[in-house]
């Protein structure tokens, strides 16, 4: 089978999982447009992007699931986010849910485990990360996770695939939260998530450095502050802060603006 076939063969079977997965028992899905200026970490340059991202998260009578697919372009021709696409597919088996009681003490709310996977488009880029979720009651947050997987490569890499290095295996910790805030008739969302990810080399001996990707978005409940409809149309920023980026030498720093749509 060729390098292009196999690419498509991941492709179709991460397709194959998700509608595959169980019938929700709540879900929420939302699509996003995101603007402003993101760094090339293999030239250097900063260059305007547009992301449009569908992401859909839904509850399950075992679990839960949370995917996103960005669809990603910038105004430069140089091989780095033209018209490329990335995503990421978290599935969860609550221990609690498979029990049948709660599965923790104090602020401790349940602990699952994670099948998740990243994949990326041009760079032929493609991760498993099984891991172990932790899930806290914390007042003031509707959610709060917090992950230790690990971070398994699965990349074709340059040489036989032309796409990214191949890697050595590394791990994760990722926080994840989601918060709402009632300001007057006002309504906020602080959400978002920051993790790390270790080091490690890739095929030819290069230093893959450790990196933190923190991503926190504040948004404004637009729909409701002008036509009275709440939880549908919001207004906010993402602030993107990774320090060495895609394990690079490069730091970003960035804010973004954001334009939500949920169903």
């Amino acid at each position: 089978m060729t390098t292009r076939s196999l690419r498509w063969v991941r492709y179709a079977s991460v397709a194959v999982l998700l509608l595959a997965t169980p019938s929700a028992a709540a879900a929420q899905t939302e699509f996003h447009i995101q603007y402003g200026s993101l760094d090339n970490p293999f030239s250097g340059s900063s260059e305007q992007t547009v992301i449009l991202t569908f992401q859909h998260a839904l509850s399950w009578s075992l679990g839960d699931s949370f995917f996103f697919t960005d669809f990603i372009d910038d105004v430069a021709v140089d091989g780095f986010n033209d018209r490329d696409f990335y995503g990421e597919w978290y599935p969860t088996l609550s221990l609690g849910k498979l029990a049948n009681r709660t599965v923790g003490a104090g602020p401790l709310r349940d602990i699952a485990l994670i099948g998740g996977i990243n994949f990326g488009g041009d760079a032929d880029f493609f991760k498993y990360l099984p891991g172990v979720r932790a899930s806290w009651d914390v007042p003031g947050f509707y959610f709060l996770n917090t992950d230790v997987t690990a971070f398994i490569d699965a990349n074709t890499g340059a040489e036989k695939g032309g796409g990214a290095p191949k890697t050595g295996n590394s791990w994760m910790f990722d926080v994840s939260w989601g918060s709402a805030i009632n300001a007057g008739n006002q309504s906020f969302v602080f959400t978002g998530h920051a993790e790390y990810i270790g080091g490690t080399t890739d095929e030819f001996g290069g230093q893959v450095k450790a990196w933190v990707l923190a991503q926190p978005q504040f948004m404004w409940d637009i729909g409701q502050a002008v036509a009275k409809k709440a939880n549908q149309i919001f207004l906010g920023i993402e602030y993107q802060y990774w320090l060495n980026k895609l394990g690079t030498d490069l730091d970003e720093n960035t804010a973004q603006l954001l334009i939500v749509w949920r169903l």
